[in-house]
């Protein structure tokens, strides 16, 4: 979003947060209340914790309730006259890019482990379906009741073997059933149907071959899919070279800069994007069978990688110098450096 401030609405609330008066850590007990801890790195002593409550308690209404009505008010206020120009222009369409934003940025916060990130980052996520609903109230379309009624129905249809009589000792039968309600409910006609198109490709990937294989369309053992990944690789080879052969050449810095030619010709960039495709399905595949999001690992793949190249600039500046100075093979004993760290210490 792009404000960030503070309101004063009806004299009561001094911020989009609401303060608790009993200013408890938020943990055990205090589930439902929030922190005002000024420090958002700051984490309290187990001392200070509440006992921890049974697994499915559920917040204090009390505390919940009111906090809520709070929140609703002022994204209603928001959107009306007397509002935020910036909100009172917004559509479902042009509110889609924060919601995104907002989730990928929930991620990091649950990969940071920091519990203050985490409740910031859902903070803002729920801010989005609560100015969505209201958006759409402000049209006539539909409001935020309708919103929860329709999703406590669906969680309780699709949940028989705890509101009805239906049994499912294990994740793989609740899986099914959950499956099987779901395809009554839509009447879908194809497997993929309601399949997002603008997830992830990778993510997609493993959606797709998950969904045929829901339909017994997939390799018997998940080790075929290594020899599927060398025939992939043989593809991508025969129009990359003009022998279909991989040069054997050693993955080292201490060889000469050769500099990178594109695909010019489009028939033969097209078959080679396909190809990659491929290679990619496949992986996304072979992470799926050993129950691995691959969104996820490549994820944290990258995030890895930026965070030792990220070593290698703060190490050069305690020298004086910028990355933009340090020859490869400077950067890649750094590089290797805090990859031996990271195993001592992991």
């Amino acid at each position: 979003m792009p404000h960030d401030f503070h309101v004063n609405f009806q004299g009561e609330l001094n911020s989009l947060r609401y303060y608790h008066p009993t200013q408890q850590p938020l943990s055990g007990e205090s589930y439902g209340k929030t922190m005002t801890d000024p420090d958002p790195q700051s984490k309290a002593t187990s001392s200070d914790m509440p006992p921890r409550p049974e697994p499915g308690t559920p917040p204090d209404y009390n505390i919940l309730t009111p906090a809520f009505e709070k929140l609703c008010d002022v994204i209603a206020r928001l959107r009306s006259p007397e509002g935020c120009p910036w909100d009172r222009e917004q559509t479902l369409e042009s509110i889609k890019p924060y919601t995104l934003e907002e989730t990928y940025e929930l991620l990091e916060a649950i990969d940071s482990g920091n519990d203050q990130h985490i409740i910031e980052e859902l903070g803002d996520l729920l801010l989005q379906i609560i100015l969505d609903a209201q958006i759409a109230a402000d049209e006539g379309r539909f409001d935020l009741t309708h919103i929860v009624d329709r999703l406590t129905k669906k969680m309780i249809d699709r949940h028989p073997h705890v509101f009805g009589n239906v049994n499912a000792e294990t994740p793989d039968e609740v899986r099914k059933n959950w499956d099987q309600i779901k395809e009554q409910e839509k009447q879908r006609r194809s497997i993929f149907d309601g399949l997002p198109q603008d997830l992830p490709a990778l993510a997609r990937a493993a959606r797709v071959a998950e969904k045929a294989a829901k339909v017994g369309y997939d390799f018997p053992h998940r080790d075929m899919l290594f020899d599927k990944l060398r025939e992939e690789i043989q593809e991508l080879a025969d129009e990359i070279y003009p022998d279909g052969i991989i040069p054997e050449t050693r993955a080292t810095v201490e060889a000469e800069i050769i500099a990178d030619t594109e695909v010019v010709d489009a028939k033969s960039r097209h078959r080679v994007e396909g190809e990659l495709g491929d290679i990619l399905f496949v992986v996304a595949n072979i992470a799926r069978r050993w129950k691995i999001n691959p969104e996820e690992a490549l994820r944290k793949s990258n995030r890895k990688f930026q965070q030792r190249v990220e070593k290698i600039e703060q190490e050069l500046e305690q020298t004086g110098r910028s990355i933009q100075e340090a020859s490869l093979q400077e950067m890649e004993k750094i590089y290797q450096a805090v990859k031996k760290q990271e195993k001592l210490n992991p």
